[in-house]
């Protein structure tokens, strides 16, 4: 049977540090225009409500910024990804900032909670802080560690106050009363800006990162089969794409957190591609686009759409 796939638009970038990342689905729909394309009217799609108007709202929760608001996203997110799911569609999701993922995550594991989910992570930051480590309080850095229901204490450099705690364990628990996923099923591709505390929970739960130096003298294909290897005991895999993981100075600075030495869109459409062919790929995520801080017009979005194209051609292609 065919892979029917449904674009789930989640405009949310409440967990950012940087404004413009809710912009960052209709700089696709842009690109696609100015391309000459019609991927946008080729599919079924859901627009999931946002918080964004949450922004002028005071912050209460200095070490987790609007997490009260988070939480909600999330959970919006997760129930609009179990119903995608349960309608028999391919979620592709098209999202603001990456706290977001934790909320598509929680949504696979809610309509399959008793299969193994694998991640494949493509992005320059790890997204492993918690409230008590994080330096900034933006809550994209952080899904991981939830999804993983960590805490990572031994880290603490931030007194949390209850109503925060609080949050954050119901942020843990979105979808299933448990830990999403295992560390060993988590795997990064081209992370390379992390802080000490991100670093000291990689190297004690063991997580695979695939550099870019990595990929690029060992081989591409090479790394992401050692990569599928890992996860040969998954039932399913999600993959999560940050365009941060791109090469900021090659390609552009049109994301929050832009990073340079990354990949080219070439190398992420090949591994993407890939990581479909292994037929345990359940739903994709893009994310970070933000138009209002690239100089080069829209060219990340320009960038991420030749990716979505792409890739998507890859995932509609019949079952074996």
């Amino acid at each position: 049977m065919d892979r029917v796939v449904k674009l789930i638009k989640n405009r949310s970038d409440i967990g950012g540090g940087t404004r413009g990342s809710d912009l960052g689905v209709d700089a696709l729909e842009v690109a696609a225009i100015n391309r000459g394309s019609d991927y946008f009217n080729q599919f079924t799609f859901e627009d999931v409500k946002t918080h964004n108007e949450t922004i002028y709202d005071k912050n209460r929760n200095t070490f987790a910024k609007r997490i009260e608001f988070v939480l909600e996203q999330c959970t919006r997110v997760s129930y609009t990804i179990k119903r995608t799911l349960e309608a028999n569609f391919l979620p592709v999701v098209l999202s603001g900032d990456h706290s977001s993922a934790l909320g598509t995550i929680s949504g696979i594991k809610a309509f399959y909670p008793h299969k193994t989910l694998g991640v494949i992570w493509i992005d320059a930051h790890a997204d492993l802080h918690s409230p008590y480590t994080s330096p900034s309080g933006n809550i994209h850095g952080m899904p991981l560690a939830a999804a993983l229901a960590l805490d990572n204490l031994k880290c603490q450099i931030n007194e949390v106050i209850p109503e925060t705690q609080q949050h954050w364990e119901e942020m843990k628990h979105i979808g299933i009363e448990a830990a999403k996923i295992d560390p060993e099923h988590l795997i990064y591709f081209g992370v390379r800006d992390t802080e000490e505390a991100e670093d000291q929970q990689i190297a004690e739960l063991g997580i695979k990162n695939f550099s870019v130096e990595e990929v690029r003298y060992k081989g591409l294909a090479i790394c992401v089969e050692k990569a599928l290897a890992q996860l040969a005991n998954c039932d399913m895999i999600y993959i999560s794409f940050d365009v941060d993981s791109l090469d900021c100075d090659l390609i552009s600075n049109g994301t929050g957190t832009p990073v340079s030495k990354g990949f080219d869109q070439y190398e992420v459409i090949a591994m993407i591609n890939q990581m479909i062919m292994s037929r345990k790929v359940i739903c994709i995520e893009f994310c970070e686009i933000n138009p209002l801080v690239d100089t080069k017009g829209n060219k990340m979005a320009e960038t991420a759409f030749e990716v979505l194209e792409q890739i998507t051609s890859t995932l509609v292609l019949p079952m074996e």
